[in-house]
């Protein structure tokens, strides 16, 4: 048995994550982002044991996750918003949206929690579209496009990914990208199943391979865009989180 943390487990990808992991044995907690999704996670994943409330898109929110999870066996970074937004959005903190909850909020709490034993990273197939601009990572400048920012976004969780394994060797972490899933997210037209959205991920969580720093799909493993790779993106993303966190990653 595991123990095992899924954001943004209230539905979806991540919920059926979580009610796998269940169904198989392991101890399993939600996380929501405020209580009346916490709520409906728990109806729906009975069997889970606890539900984690925080909203990914504050910083002080974010941090008291961080605090109020302790540890885990296994992270999955679930929790994400996607490209539909029709104009820049900027939250409390002064931050992009998309950036502060797809990519600043999986770092802040990968730097803050206990290292686990493993860290799963969801991404999407349309980090291959997407640049990783160090200069500018919340989109201030040229217009606005959401489908644009997103892939981006994905992109910087792979980047993200292989930053950690490359900087924590002793933890494997990896990237996933679940496919087109029938969700709220992937919308109406989406072509794959909800239980295959989540088989990778469950099966990272629990393999006993030594793998990390690798991007997959559907558990086969693919070459991910090539910034991906490049250790002066991933140092740069490093410090560019820190700065805007204050929190360093160990």
């Amino acid at each position: 048995m595991v123990s095992v943390l899924v954001t943004g487990s209230s539905d979806g990808i991540g919920r059926e994550t979580a009610a796998t992991l269940v169904d198989r044995g392991h101890r399993v907690v939600l996380h929501a982002r405020n209580d009346e999704r916490a709520e409906r996670a728990l109806a729906a994943v009975p069997g889970a044991d606890g539900v984690l409330v925080g909203d990914l898109a504050s910083l002080a929110s974010t941090r008291d996750l961080a605090t109020a999870a302790g540890s885990f066996d296994v992270v999955v970074h679930n929790a994400g918003l996607g490209g539909g937004l029709p104009s820049r959005v900027v939250t409390e903190d002064g931050l992009e949206l998309l950036f502060q909850v797809n990519v600043l909020a999986p770092y802040l709490l990968t730097a803050l929690m206990p290292r686990p034993g493993r860290l799963v990273y969801l991404t999407s197939g349309l980090e291959a579209r997407g640049v990783a601009d160090l200069a500018d990572l919340q989109h201030e400048r040229g217009p606005w496009d959401g489908m644009q920012a997103y892939s981006d976004s994905k992109l910087l969780d792979v980047v993200l990914a292989f930053a950690v394994a490359r900087h924590w060797p002793d933890v494997p972490s990896n990237a996933v990208d679940p496919g087109w899933v029938k969700t709220k997210l992937g919308g109406p037209g989406a072509t794959d199943e909800l239980p295959s959205g989540a088989e990778t991920q469950v099966w990272l969580a629990t393999t006993d391979e030594p793998v990390t720093g690798r991007y997959f799909k559907w558990r086969e493993e693919l070459r991910a865009n090539p910034a991906a790779y490049d250790e002066a993106v991933q140092d740069g993303l490093l410090a560019a989180c820190a700065e805007l966190t204050g929190i360093t990653l160990g």
